[in-house]
């Protein structure tokens, strides 16, 4: 099915022409022959002279480009068949902690020792993708919170982003209050049970400017629930220093965590090996879906390079004409010597009227 996506621009049409009438001429820069015998010339003729504008065969050209041009900007698309879109209902945003204490390499995960962001990328970016009919976003946070990527069906885009997060892109601290606000944010125009956000840290809240419980509360007001996840091996199993021998997993705040997620009707988990963060990934896929309106999309195949085309090949068209009068293509258009008339029968037909008006 043929469709303009935008055919309010159509009443641009006039545009040229209020532009003709309400600005004054432009001045050519050209000496300009004033005749000042021009009221005998027009008893002469007979008529009043006229200003020599262009005729309609002259415009005609001119109003083509314009009206392809406005029919290029209005988005002309040829719209497919709708197409149902899979929805199971969930609004998941998943938030994960970027601080520096997250690039500690305590996880092991397929008998190799990596950091805990990268474990996430690794397990939650396959959490995501694999998100059927749910819509998933991603918020990183540290100092401040940031909106990575807005709720989408776009799977495979989000995951790029998860994959792309590097530590400290959003600060060196944790602020887990203020990831809780923007998800509630972004969240509470969605239906009321399918929010649910999946918070991933490593600390406690040392940033930002909403305190956890607080957050967690307007969560809870909001219908969202949060599923907490506390990543970090077991102070006395890791066998890597921190920074001044101390282990980082010694600043995860279990108590508070577990109360966020209480308070929101969520649950709590702690990930201290690869082996437990893919365990609580299929648990987190067991969440019961909640039917929503279908959806339909139809697929769109846009059609404004056409009319474009045509626009700009006129106009190529146009100034060749200008420039080179005498080109091939006017030599083509001209109409052969023997389809004019001969100025001989010319005469002739002049005097058969002159004859029939006696």
């Amino acid at each position: 099915m043929f469709e303009l996506a935008w055919p309010w621009l159509f009443a641009l049409a006039p545009l040229p022409w209020l532009a003709r009438l309400l600005l004054p001429a432009a001045d050519s820069g050209e000496p300009v022959l004033k005749v000042g015998f021009l009221d005998e010339l027009e008893g002469l003729a007979g008529r009043r002279a006229r200003l020599n504008l262009p005729t309609w065969r002259q415009q005609a050209p001119f109003v083509l480009i314009w009206l392809l041009l406005l029919l290029a900007a209005a988005r002309p698309q040829w719209l497919g068949d709708p197409v149902p879109v899979s929805a199971s209902g969930r609004d998941l945003l998943v938030a994960v902690d970027v601080s520096g204490s997250m690039d500690f390499p305590d996880m092991q995960w397929q008998n190799d020792e990596i950091s805990r962001l990268d474990l996430v990328k690794a397990l939650m970016g396959d959490f995501l993708q694999d998100r059927q009919g749910d819509r998933v976003g991603l918020i990183l946070f540290g100092s401040q919170a940031y909106l990575q990527a807005p709720l989408t069906f776009d799977r495979r885009t989000v995951r790029t982003f998860l994959d792309e997060a590097q530590i400290g892109i959003a600060g060196k601290n944790t602020a887990i209050g203020d990831a809780i606000g923007l998800a509630v944010k972004r969240l509470r125009q969605r239906p009321a049970q399918s929010r649910v956000l999946i918070l991933i840290t490593d600390g406690a809240n040392n940033g930002g400017q909403i305190h956890p419980l607080t957050a967690a509360r307007l969560a809870a007001q909001e219908g969202v629930r949060i599923y907490a996840i506390g990543i970090g091996a077991n102070p006395e199993a890791s066998g890597t220093p921190g920074l001044l021998g101390l282990n980082p997993s010694l600043d995860l705040d279990e108590a508070s965590l577990k109360e966020i997620a209480d308070i929101t009707h969520g649950a709590y988990f702690r990930a201290h090996d690869g082996a437990e963060l893919n365990a609580i990934g299929d648990t987190l896929d067991q969440l019961e879906p909640v039917a929503q309106q279908p959806t339909q999309a139809r697929t769109a195949k846009e059609l404004y390079a056409w009319p474009l085309a045509l626009a700009l090949l006129l106009s190529v068209l146009l100034v060749v004409a200008v420039q080179w009068p005498d080109n091939l293509l006017q030599r083509l258009l001209r109409k052969p010597r023997f389809l004019q008339p001969h100025p001989e029968w010319r005469q002739r037909l002049k005097r058969l009227r002159l004859r029939r008006r006696r």
